[in-house]
């Protein structure tokens, strides 16, 4: 196994971070909590009829316009296109396909569709990877005005700290520690 057995119960309006070493499972947790065949001893328990939103790591196969983008996922589009705007984007940019986009245009339309959804949970799976110094400022503010219950992975210890309500912190030894303690202000969604 890659770490010790952990148990830790996420409530709503909680943002968990999952932090450690390269390799030692925080992904994995992320891809399991999403419904992913991933092979793993344990149980993992979610609340029924649960709304997930998820942004992967990667931000490749993304294709199209950002209005078939939001068609597709069921978002506003005028929404998406605000909160694009808050990241530093140009409106010219989306008349652009988005297959064109640098990597980190692409992982702001992933989170800024992601803000968009109305989920129970939200998994994010190192969000500011490509993303540049205004728009982490950016991606920081929203967290906090929109207090999702969110479970993810960063290796930006500034961000976590300023996000995070708690952090599970897998050791490459295979154990892992609990700090603080998640109190959120809800029920319990995972």
């Amino acid at each position: 196994p890659l770490f010790a057995p952990v148990r830790f119960a996420l409530h709503g309006g909680d943002r968990l971070a999952l932090t450690g070493p390269n390799g030692c499972g925080k992904s994995s947790i992320l891809r399991l909590a999403a419904g992913a065949p991933v092979p793993h001893t344990g149980q993992l328990v979610l609340a029924s009829g649960l709304t997930l939103s998820i942004v992967p790591q990667s931000a490749a196969g993304l294709r199209g316009t950002v209005q078939r983008y939001a068609e597709d996922c069921a978002v506003d589009l005028t929404r998406l296109l605000t909160i694009l705007r808050k990241f530093g984007l140009e409106r010219v940019q989306f008349e652009k396909p988005v297959e064109s986009w640098s990597e980190g245009q692409r992982k702001k339309l992933l989170l800024a569709r992601s803000l968009c959804q109305s989920a129970h949970l939200y998994l994010w799976d190192e969000p500011l990877n490509y993303i540049d110094l205004y728009a982490r400022m950016q991606v920081e503010q929203l967290i906090l005005e929109s207090r999702p219950t969110l479970l993810f992975v960063e290796h930006d210890r500034a961000f976590c700290q300023a996000v995070s309500t708690g952090t599970v912190a897998l050791q490459s030894t295979g154990t892992v520690a609990l700090q603080p303690p998640c109190a959120g202000d809800g029920e319990t969604v995972y």
